[in-house]
């Protein structure tokens, strides 16, 4: 008998287990394939179980500095916390920027939102946002008016570039763009500057030692 005529029968008769060693043949081949040319696994280094995102209802959160002095606190109806980067997303927030000079009263604010980075060192007040200082000394009591600010909280400053107003006192002074240093009760407003100051008499150690000043990147200047 013909040999190829013996190789049809051979391989008719054993049919289905001919098309199971193929197919086994082509799934092998399409792994080894599939192996060579797909990129390489990221190495997870996280180490411990993972961390989801969470809500929380009527929070409250204190930060610090590195030497464990108060850094800035904050109370909020909602909190949330982003998959990923731990950063925080807080609706209409009431925050207190803590004083760095014995003596000097905090800072107390609002806005519409708030945003945190994960280690406490970056704020972002987005919306209307004001701010109170109560009066101390012989230091009028102070109130800014501004919106969309980026503040440092563990550094004591603060900037925007949205028109401000500061009031303190019988005196105001206005202009677009802001950097405030609060350890110094330093102000700046760069651009369009309008104020209005109403002096007073002062005792000769305030006038020695300064209680703080604003002024315009223009160089207008007022001790308040």
């Amino acid at each position: 008998m013909n040999p190829f005529a013996r190789l049809r029968e051979y391989v008719r008769d054993r049919k289905v287990a001919s098309g199971i060693v193929l197919l086994a043949l082509v799934v092998g081949t399409l792994q080894t394939i599939m192996w060579w040319v797909a990129p390489t696994p990221k190495t997870n280094d996280f180490v411990g179980p993972p961390r989801s995102g969470y809500t929380l209802i009527n929070f409250h959160m204190w930060s610090y500095d590195q030497l464990g002095h108060p850094s800035f606190s904050m109370v909020s109806p909602r909190l949330d916390r982003r998959e990923g980067d731990d950063s925080l997303y807080i609706i209409t927030p009431q925050f207190t920027l803590a004083a760095k000079k014995p003596g000097v009263p905090d800072w107390h604010g609002h806005s519409l939102y708030g945003w945190v980075n994960h280690a406490g060192t970056l704020l972002k007040l987005q919306g209307p946002v004001q701010m109170q200082r109560p009066a101390y000394d012989n230091v009028a009591a102070t109130t800014l008016d501004t919106s969309d600010v980026t503040a440092w909280p563990k550094e004591n400053r603060m900037e925007t570039a949205a028109p401000a107003q500061m009031t303190q006192g019988d005196s105001r002074m206005s202009g677009v763009g802001m950097r405030a240093e609060l350890t110094d009760n330093h102000l700046e407003l760069l651009h369009d500057v309008h104020g209005t100051f109403v002096p007073h008499p002062r005792p000769a150690a305030s006038r020695r030692t300064g209680a703080g000043s604003a002024r315009s990147a223009a160089g207008t200047r007022a001790e308040g």
